[in-house]
This record gives structure tokens, C-alpha cells and sequence, in this order.
């Protein structure tokens, strides 16, 4: 048995249900998959099984990989490298599925990459996620609710987000302390065009720095005051971060790139 590295937050899927539940979410015959740590290779076989067209992994243990190697030979492509490194955008040629159990310590930080450099063609039809459940829980939460956040407006600004289920510690080696959750990212058809991805970053991190506090001292910050902007989107300032809907914080973003266009 491989030991996990906990630097690289490594929990290893053997739960047989849940990797056929995986597997089944999307038709992948004949698809380009790629699948983001695949550890000792379990999810690997139950993607092979379902024939890809090409299967592609991103795994940045060195033992891994190299074990990885020898187990499916010439049957998937590996890249030994950190996914925070590697260019998602230039590896295909056609739309791909996505899979990943991703390290809990990167997660965040991983899908906020994809999303923030996210251009107007997707590269991908799907991508399905396992996170630790209280980051599924940002990232699906409601405005007007304590989860609702940063997280939650990037994630769902170009993307339709689905909550398949929470998987239970049991279901992993070794056993985490938490339970995780699966989530299935859609691409949206419509959502409201920002220039620059990383105003709306800069946007909900002003905002949500004092989330518990009214809306007054960020919104001067970023716009002087500006009552014309208040009245637009109808926006009181004795509100809290969390009292603003999607749309608003993404209409927000547009206002303050076009106060410096």
C-alpha cells in the first residue's frame, strides 16, 4: 500500500460505488478525458473502462507517476507536474471532460485558476470535482446565507454549478477527518461579459474583506461614492456583502472597469 503525503493533501478514493458513480455522471466513450491527481490510478481504471478516446493525467508525486506508469503502460498520457503550473487551455484540441479529487489544501486555489483565466470558448464540456464538503458548501451557497462569499460569485459567474453527493471518510485511504463532496461544473450560454476576470477578483475580496460590516467603506473605496452606480443597481449601502446577489457583483465589476476604460 502507497503511504499518502499529507504536504500534498493526498486522500486516495477505493470506494467502488462512488468511482462507478463518478464515472457514469458523463458520457466519456470516445471523449478526451483528463483526470487532475490520480493517485494510485482506481478512478484511472473506471475512466478506461468507459473507452475515452485518450485519457490524459496530471500528477505531480513523482512515485506516483512513475508507479501510474507501469500499471497502465501506453494506455493514458501522464503529466508529472503541479496542475497549478500546467497550461489547461493549450493540452487539447477538442472540448474534454474533467476529473479530479483534488488535494484539499490546493482546491480552492486550482478551480479559481481555471475560472479567472477562463476565456470566452470553454475548453472543457464538464468538469467533475471532489472537494472537502465545507468548500462545496462556499461554493454553491445563496446569497443572503453565512457560506455565501467570494468563492461562490467566481465560481458561478461562468458556470452552472450541480451537487451530485457527499461521500463519507470511510470511503477514502487514509480516511480524512471530513466528509467530501461531488460537484459537476457546467459551461453557462449566457453570462454578464467582464473584461478582466481578475476586477471581479479584486471586487469580492475588497468587498468580502469585512464581510460582516455594511457595504458603505468598500463600495467608496472602489467607486468615491458614486450614487449614480447606487441607484443603477439599486444597491443600499447598509447592506452586507452578503446581502448581494450574483449579478450584482458581476454588474459591480463591469461599473468599475468602465469608471477606468
Amino acid at each position: 500500500m502507497i503511504k499518502a503525503k499529507k504536504s500534498l493533501g493526498q486522500n486516495f478514493l477505493i470506494d467502488k460505488n462512488i468511482l462507478e458513480k463518478i464515472v457514469n455522471i458523463s458520457n466519456i466513450e470516445n471523449k478526451i478525458v483528463l483526470e487532475i491527481g490520480p493517485g494510485t490510478g482506481n478512478l484511472t481504471s473506471c475512466i478506461l473502462k468507459k473507452n475515452p478516446k485518450k485519457l490524459i493525467v496530471i500528477e505531480k508525486d513523482d512515485e506516483l507517476a512513475t508507479k501510474l506508469e507501469k500499471k497502465f503502460n501506453n494506455q493514458i498520457t501522464i503529466i508529472n507536474d503541479d496542475v497549478l503550473k500546467a497550461d489547461e487551455t493549450n493540452l487539447f484540441d477538442d472540448k474534454i471532460i474533467v476529473f479530479g479529487n483534488l488535494p484539499y489544501n490546493v482546491s480552492t486555489e486550482i478551480l479559481s485558476k481555471w475560472i479567472i483565466n477562463l476565456k470566452n470558448n470553454f475548453w472543457f464540456e464538464c468538469l467533475i470535482l471532489m472537494f472537502q464538503k465545507e468548500v462545496a458548501d462556499r461554493i454553491i451557497a445563496k446569497f443572503n446565507t453565512s457560506k455565501y462569499g467570494r468563492l461562490s460569485i467566481i465560481c458561478n459567474w461562468k458556470l452552472n454549478i450541480k451537487k451530485i453527493c457527499d461521500i463519507k471518510p470511510g470511503a477514502f485511504f487514509p480516511k480524512p477527518k471530513i466528509d467530501s463532496s461531488l460537484l459537476v461544473f457546467y459551461p453557462k450560454k449566457n453570462f454578464i461579459k467582464i473584461k478582466d476576470p481578475n476586477n471581479l477578483e479584486k471586487i469580492t475580496r475588497i468587498f468580502f474583506n469585512q464581510r460582516r460590516k455594511m457595504l458603505k467603506k468598500p463600495f467608496n473605496q472602489l467607486f468615491n461614492g458614486d450614487h449614480r452606480i447606487l441607484d443603477k443597481l439599486k444597491i443600499d449601502l447598509t447592506m452586507r456583502p452578503q446581502n448581494l446577489d450574483l449579478d450584482t457583483y458581476y454588474k459591480l465589476t463591469c461599473e468599475y472597469e468602465n469608471l477606468r476604460s
